[in-house]
């Protein structure tokens, strides 16, 4: 079957890398979706509808394709946390998660036009942080990295200095997990080694 160009429906350059990485040439284009519009306190069901909605509103703009969205949040003790809005909500964050054991989840979402089918999956892995003090939560928040991050802090950056250990897929926690993305694409008939071509 022949591939479909692929479009990522997000302005994440950490998940641009990890298609890149394994072959995939993305076409970028950030979906600008108001995730505002959602309010969910099950984690995995809202990352999936934030992932699928970023998918659908890139969707139209291409004639043919497959649309990938997604979503990541951090859930700790029950509580779901996105990106930090600002410096003074990065700090109360790392507050509450050093020491403790968080649960990241990302949805997955391939849209694929040609077929018309819709592939919509969550991948959940389980984060340790290390117990650091008030001063290295003050240093890591300067470097700005938290706030560009989902649960703030970034696994391929800084923040790896601070995760004592994960469970589960190490580029869900990135941003995308790609055994998952192979998954789909089988799901959906496509081979991803004949991006490789």
């Amino acid at each position: 079957m022949k591939l479909p160009q692929f479009v990522l429906a997000s302005a994440s350059p950490a998940r641009r890398r990890l298609l890149q990485s394994v072959g995939i040439e993305p076409i970028v284009n950030p979906s600008d979706f108001d995730e505002s519009q959602v309010q969910l306190n099950e984690p995995a069901k809202l990352v999936q509808i934030l992932a699928q909605s970023k998918a659908e509103t890139v969707a139209p703009q291409f004639a043919s394709g497959l649309i990938m969205g997604c979503d990541s949040v951090l859930a700790i003790d029950g509580k779901i946390h996105g990106k930090p809005t600002d410096v003074d909500e990065a700090i109360a964050r790392w507050q509450l998660m050093r020491g403790k054991v968080g649960d990241l989840y990302t949805g997955h979402v391939l849209i694929d036009l040609e077929q018309k089918l819709t592939v919509v999956k969550c991948q959940v892995t389980r984060v340790y942080f290390a117990q650091i003090s008030d001063r290295t939560i003050q240093a890591y928040v300067a470097t700005g990295e938290p706030l560009k991050c989902a649960g703030a802090f970034a696994l391929e950056g800084f923040g790896s200095l601070f995760v004592e250990k994960i469970e589960g897929c190490h580029s869900n926690v990135i941003g995308l997990s790609l055994p998952l993305l192979r998954r789909m694409l089988e799901e959906l008939g496509y081979e991803v080694t004949n991006y490789w071509q």
